[in-house]
């Protein structure tokens, strides 16, 4: 067997067994905590008689013994299952599935919008490092990042929904008239601009203090200097040469921070009223909806797990010392 062969295979079995503990410690966390369930579904129906929480307990499963619902939940998911709603009555992965495209744009633009921005006020701070704009760069970045996330949304929904209405105040598109096309995105990408920005800043803030940090050490290497001393024009030893070691740092920590994005989503989703999984999950916490709560947090730790395999892909694409090492 190769050694890229057994690289996939190891690297396959750590993600199957990192998602098997995720699924054991979600379920074991979610079902130990206080609180019926069945207490919750029966007064949403209107009704807590024992024989309603008798036929709630068993047509949910919630009568067998802990370790017994466990096996079912593994195999159901194994199947592609992961249950049925208490409160919205559907099928999770139906829930996640209508849920999960918005809070991909929403993510992922925040992600794009912080590393570009974040890299490139790291890049000029580093160029000029004595500059007014390093010292107010740096000001701004610790205020940036001190913020918490939902009080950065408010204070924004405040000043450009309210006291100057340039952006919507919530929601995903208008729902006026049947917008198809470029107007469509459009207007997505209008409802877009104020979520997207409120869950970046703070990653923008770290970006570009990383990145400053990547260029000065760079920018003082051997090599550096050898580069300008063949008369290299400063663009060309900037992005060509110092940039491509000094963003590697950056993708690193854009990649463990994929989970912290998700999280963030939660609160910037339920502040802008975007309809996606975030405000799902911060709907189904509230109505101790547990089939739905284990359906998003699977699906979240696989979408994270997921994006640290590209991060690693990525990484070894803008590092060929890295590329050259994993060929062999």
């Amino acid at each position: 067997m190769t050694s890229i062969a057994r690289a996939v295979l190891y690297r396959t079995a750590h993600v199957l067994g990192l998602l098997l503990a995720v699924l054991v410690f979600n379920f074991l966390l979610i079902h130990l905590a206080p609180g019926d369930p069945a207490q919750v579904i029966a007064g949403d129906m209107g009704g807590a008689t024992p024989e309603v929480l008798a036929e709630i307990r068993t047509r949910f499963g919630l009568d067998l013994p802990l370790h017994e619902q466990l096996l079912a939940y593994l195999g159901r998911v194994l199947t592609g299952d992961l249950g049925y709603s208490f409160y919205f009555d559907r099928p999770v992965t139906a829930l996640i599935g209508q849920r999960i495209l918005p809070t991909l744009i929403l993510v992922l633009s925040a992600l794009v919008l912080a590393v570009v921005v974040g890299t490139v006020l790291g890049v000029i701070s580093a160029r000029w490092p004595r500059s007014w704009f390093s010292h107010a760069l740096t000001v701004l970045s610790l205020a940036g990042y001190s913020a918490p996330v939902f009080w950065t949304g408010i204070l924004l929904l405040i000043l450009f929904a309210s006291v100057w209405p340039l952006f919507p105040v919530t929601g995903m598109y208008s729902g006026i008239g049947d917008r198809t096309g470029i107007s469509y995105l459009i207007d997505v990408a209008h409802h877009l601009v104020l979520p997207a920005f409120t869950l970046a800043i703070v990653y923008i803030a770290q970006y570009s203090r990383l990145s400053r940090a990547a260029m000065l050490d760079v920018l003082g290497s051997d090599y550096i200097r050898t580069a300008r001393a063949k008369g290299l024009g400063e663009g060309k030893v900037i992005f060509k040469h110092a940039l491509r070691n000094a963003i590697l740092p950056v993708i690193t920590m854009a990649g463990l921070q994929f989970s912290n994005l998700f999280a963030g989503a939660v609160l910037v989703e339920t502040v802008f009223g975007w309809p996606g999984m975030g405000r799902l999950a911060f709907e189904s916490i509230l109505r101790r909806d547990a089939p739905t709560i284990l359906g998003i947090l699977f699906f979240s730790a696989l979408v994270v797990i997921v994006a640290n395999q590209l991060t690693d892909l990525f990484y070894r694409l803008a590092d060929p010392r890295i590329a050259g090492k994993g060929s062999r």
